[in-house]
């Protein structure tokens, strides 16, 4: 099979992370005992990490606009951890995007290490830019509360003919008018908000349908997460959170029979603590009652390095929208959506979602 040629909106901690670890890959190779090690799929259809290119970049912060790629990965305010250095020489600068409400207000109170800095470059022509790389598709790792920018980058795609992953909680793949748009043009598109390996939503939509399989009745439960890297920074505007909130509370209450009332569960981000940088602390409480009706309390407290946790499921997807493009499949994949996006247009349980996946990657119709 050819490459997967990969557009980025948004050269954060998560961007470095993916690209990074394309290229981690991409060196240990098959023969290493360790080469699958962090991956879900190792090969994924006929599609390896090795595939995929980086071929177009776009951002909006003046440490990395007019940037080599390899070098914007590593600039600031990125802060996740660093494991693999040795980026290639990609032919590709980024580029100046759209800014419209990627930058929240209140991050100007904070020194430029911890917040974006708004580049003065003029504004690349984002459908062009896709055309002319030659892009598969574009990858959004725009803010969070980013609604017009990403439907900004979403129209773009259309208007470009390739693929979008949307990897955040903006709406797009899970809007049925945008779905209908998608499906029209014959474009795929997988969203939304990427669900991390093992993070904190997933653990919790796997504990809340152990609790249901296992005749224990669910009563309130929170999830409360904090963090210092650009997106917890972000995240400190109230207004900006209303679609991360229902993202991730409607994660886990689709794994409930019957919902619990607003008033008893709690799910989102809490806080922003600089010195944690890339690392997202989640403390979880789980009260309910088992047999005879006698309380059963859990709490559980995740520490994950955030972006890397994430980018181990965008490599995934990736390859899934290549694989429908492939297959002339257009419009809204929804195996691929329900397993790796926390909001995907139709909930299934996890362990469902999979094996639908695995059927979408050897050639099944979708369900």
């Amino acid at each position: 099979m050819g490459k997967i040629r990969v557009a980025i909106a948004g050269i954060g901690n998560c961007a470095s992370s993916l690209i990074q670890g394309v290229e981690y890959y991409r060196r240990l190779g098959k023969k290493s005992q360790d080469g699958s090690l962090g991956l879900m799929h190792l090969s994924l259809g006929e599609y390896e990490p090795d595939d995929i290119d980086f071929v177009a970049a776009i951002d909006i912060d003046r440490r990395k606009v007019g940037r080599p790629l390899r070098e914007a990965v590593f600039a600031r305010p990125n802060c996740t951890k660093v494991f693999n250095e040795r980026i290639r020489d990609f032919p590709v600068k980024v580029q100046m995007g759209n800014v419209l409400d990627g930058v929240a207000s209140h991050m100007k109170d904070y020194p430029d290490e911890r917040r974006f800095v708004v580049s003065e470059k003029k504004q690349c022509d984002v459908p062009r830019l896709l055309r002319k790389s030659g892009a598969d598709m574009l990858v959004s790792y725009m803010p969070v509360g980013a609604e017009k920018a990403t439907a900004f980058y979403a129209e773009s795609c259309l208007k470009a003919g390739v693929g979008f992953i949307n990897c955040i909680p903006v709406f797009i793949a899970s809007d049925r008018t945008w779905a209908a748009r998608f499906s029209e043009r014959g474009v795929p598109i997988i969203g939304d908000d990427i669900k991390s390996q093992i993070g904190a939503t997933i653990i919790h939509r796997t504990l809340t349908r152990l609790f249901e399989d296992r005749g224990v009745k669910l009563d309130c439960t929170y999830q409360l997460n904090v963090g210092g890297n650009t997106d917890f920074l972000n995240m400190l505007s109230n207004g900006r959170l209303k679609s991360k909130k229902i993202s991730k509370t409607e994660a886990v209450q689709s794994q409930l029979h019957k919902p619990l009332d607003d008033d008893r569960v709690h799910i989102g981000p809490s806080d922003y603590i600089p010195w944690l940088h890339d690392n997202k602390v989640c403390f979880l409480r789980m009260e309910g009652r088992g047999f005879g009706h006698i309380p059963i309390n859990l709490e559980l407290r995740l520490s994950v390095e955030d972006s890397p946790n994430s980018a181990g499921v965008v490599i995934d997807a990736i390859r899934c929208l290549k694989i429908a493009q492939d297959r002339r499949i257009g419009g809204v994949l929804i195996s691929p959506s329900s397993y790796f996006m926390k909001h995907p247009i139709k909930q299934f349980s996890d362990e469902t979602a999979r094996d639908m996946v695995e059927e979408f990657i050897a050639g099944k119709r979708e369900r």
